[in-house]
């Protein structure tokens, strides 16, 4: 309910908004506090002691897995959390590119540079962000470029609005995301080989940096996922692998057998999964 609203309603309305609104608080506080419970959960599976049983190899994977985690869920917590304005962000610190990286200058200009006094409007400065970028083999910079234009005879000022990215304001560009996922789930490249690639082209890029993508870019692709999930259940059988898989057991210091296999959809779900 727009705030602007509630002198035009009478009581019962402002009634129904105000149940709407504590429902909806409500709502929002319980998948807050399941998300911090979450996120503690990954955080003592992170850093308990049990985590010095696993080999340097097995603690590397599960570090990757468990940024991602944690990024993931720290995304959903802050878009939900009460109290915060829309677009509010703060400077990250981070390094500057490298400087010998080649440059892609990318221009951003307004549609339309007259003002409506009738003049011609003119260009005083300009905004650039510059985000890293990967095309096959080769790293690259583009440079966004967002002209300033100002009409000096009314003083009105107009800019290109900025792009939208998946991560807002963050360093990657979608092609930098794709090849990192493409490269993590698809040819099977853990996060520490892709960081040494990156080492070796002549930039840093921690591994933690590089789990935190992947968590966030999963926060965006999870309507895809709901989406693909759904169409699936509609289906009247869903076939799925029935070759056994290890599964690490908590607390034991061993794994157990984990089988996967399809059920008719009749039988109350579409896909079960047997210890």
């Amino acid at each position: 309910m727009i705030a602007d609203d509630l002198d035009t309603l009478d009581a019962q309305q402002l009634r129904e908004a105000l149940r709407a609104a504590r429902a909806e608080a409500a709502f929002k506080q319980a998948v807050i506090d399941k998300l911090t419970h979450v996120n503690a959960i990954i955080k003592r599976l992170k850093f308990a002691a049990q985590s010095e049983r696993f080999s340097a190899e097995q603690r590397s994977l599960l570090d990757e897995t468990l940024d991602s985690d944690l990024a993931a869920v720290a995304a959903e917590i802050e878009a939900l959390q009460p109290g915060r304005v829309a677009g509010e962000w703060q400077q990250p610190r981070r390094e500057k590119l490298p400087a010998h990286l080649p440059r892609r200058d990318v221009h951003h200009e307004p549609e339309n540079t007259a003002c409506g006094c009738g003049q011609a409007m003119q260009r005083i400065d300009e905004d650039v962000a510059e985000k890293l970028d990967y095309q096959p083999g080769v790293f690259t910079v583009e440079r966004h470029i967002r002209g300033k234009w100002v009409c000096k005879c009314c003083e009105r000022a107009v800019q290109a609005p900025v792009a939208p990215h998946i991560i807002d304001k963050g360093l990657p560009t979608t092609g930098l995301l794709a090849q990192v996922l493409v490269a993590k789930y698809l040819d099977h490249l853990p996060l520490y080989r892709q960081e040494a690639i990156v080492e070796h082209a002549g930039h840093a890029i921690a591994r933690s940096t590089l789990a935190q993508w992947v968590g966030e870019c999963g926060v965006q692709l999870q309507p895809l996922v709901d989406a693909l999930g759904a169409e699936l259940r509609r289906q009247p059988v869903l076939h799925a692998d029935e070759t056994p898989v290890a599964m690490l057991k908590p607390g034991h210091g061993k794994t157990q057998e984990l089988l996967q296999y399809a059920v008719q959809p009749a039988a109350g779900c579409c896909l079960r999964l047997r210890r």
